[in-house]
């Protein structure tokens, strides 16, 4: 349905008229509003559609009336980007889209975290039950760990340093190292 077939011939008239003005005024504004030309022009028609079932009849200025319903859409618009943000929490990725997200990666993931506390479990001293409070996941501050663990706080970056290093050496020793460029020896 048209506008043409629901409002009287001279109403016809002037959408054939203002069509083009309508159609230039949006594709000026648009790109300063970063909003489509086709939604802005839209946006206008159904706000003279709106003022004509109002019965405020027709514009007596119809070129002026086009030009500041076009920059208070594109206002609108504006407002709308700017007041407009996304969900704290998007709902999950779709597998076919997102590669990171599938469940392959999650797998992986999944196991190499595995691995990683094995081997926290298997480092020697207080150094399993340091590394675990580390990776804790409401991360707790060293104040917090130093006093679950019953040790000072100044000692603790050393003994995580420590700590850290045995636990490198562990895993480089795990993973078998890249033979040169490419060849086993």
């Amino acid at each position: 349905m048209t506008v043409a077939d629901t409002h009287p011939a001279p109403v016809t008239g002037m959408v054939g008229a203002l069509r083009d003005l309508v159609s230039a005024e949006a594709g000026a504004e648009a790109p300063g509003a970063a909003v489509d030309a086709g939604d802005l022009e839209q946006a206008v028609w159904l706000r003279l559609l709106e003022r004509l079932d109002a019965d405020a009849g027709l514009p007596d200025d119809a070129a002026r009336w086009v030009r500041t319903a076009v920059r208070a859409e594109a206002r609108r618009a504006r407002r709308t980007a700017a007041r407009e943000l996304p969900y704290r929490h998007e709902p999950a990725a779709d597998p076919a889209t997102d590669p990171a997200a599938g469940p392959e990666r999650a797998a992986l993931r999944s196991e190499r975290r595995r691995a990683l506390r094995a081997a926290v479990a298997r480092t020697p001293g207080n150094c399993p039950r340091l590394l675990t409070a580390m990776l804790a996941p409401e991360d707790p501050t060293y104040r917090e760990i130093a006093g679950t663990l019953g040790i000072s706080q100044g000692s603790l970056g050393p003994m995580r340093s420590r700590c850290l290093g045995c636990l490198r050496r562990m895993l480089a020793a795990e993973v078998a190292a890249p033979g040169h460029l490419g060849r086993e020896r």
